[in-house]
């Protein structure tokens, strides 16, 4: 392993073990096989459970990790006994471009700290695929607008635990402001919405 990979990898998980944590819960509530991780930089960790995934950033470090194939699989490999069948794939580009990457393919989208990704890549999951969002930077939001998702779970931390919860949805993505929500709002401030309960996360189902 090159010493970069291994300096970009030890930045990115500087909470050993929560960014899979998170990634395990969401897979016991929501199987998936093929999964989309734009604005993912080094994030590794979606293949410690997932076993086909592909990242695209736009940074030019994430680039250097990614073609140091061998140490990225070393990094997975010490938390997957055996990396021969991860399928691992990464695009150098920005995720608001047109990728190559055939519609509706992929079961699972992922959305954290990257922008509006349900924006510009929904065309890329499947009809009952889902999306994993994280409330920063107003995705929760934009997915919350488009029709074509439903919410399907509300995702809470607790002392380093995710729990997926299915229950009582309707009490999530109420505004705390009076300020109508609308994408255009979301374009302008670029920032979150502040809702009356805030679990981490959120995952959305595409309905159509």
């Amino acid at each position: 392993m090159l010493a970069r990979t291994r300096s970009l990898w030890e930045r990115q998980d500087r909470h050993p073990g929560d960014r899979q944590r998170l990634f395990d819960a969401v897979a016991q509530a929501f199987p998936a096989t093929r999964v989309l991780y734009p604005g993912s930089y080094v994030d590794v960790a979606a293949s410690f459970v997932w076993p086909a995934v592909t990242y695209v950033d736009v940074d030019s470090r994430a680039q250097r990790f990614f073609a140091d194939e061998e140490g990225v699989r070393e990094v997975i490999g010490a938390h997957v006994h055996d990396t021969t069948g991860r399928d691992i794939r990464f695009i150098h580009g920005d995720y608001q471009a047109d990728l190559p990457l055939e519609a509706a393919s992929f079961d699972l989208l992922i959305s954290l700290f990257a922008g509006f990704v349900s924006e510009h890549c929904t065309q890329y999951l499947r009809i009952g695929g889902r999306l994993l969002a994280h409330p920063s930077h107003g995705d929760v939001a934009m997915a919350a607008l488009d029709p074509r998702y439903r919410l399907a779970a509300a995702v809470t931390a607790r002392s380093g635990d995710y729990d997926v919860s299915t229950r009582n949805l309707d009490a999530y993505l109420i505004p705390k402001g009076a300020e109508p929500v609308t994408r255009e709002r979301l374009h302008a401030s670029g920032r979150e919405i502040t809702y009356t309960r805030s679990p981490f996360a959120y995952v959305f189902e595409r309905v159509s």
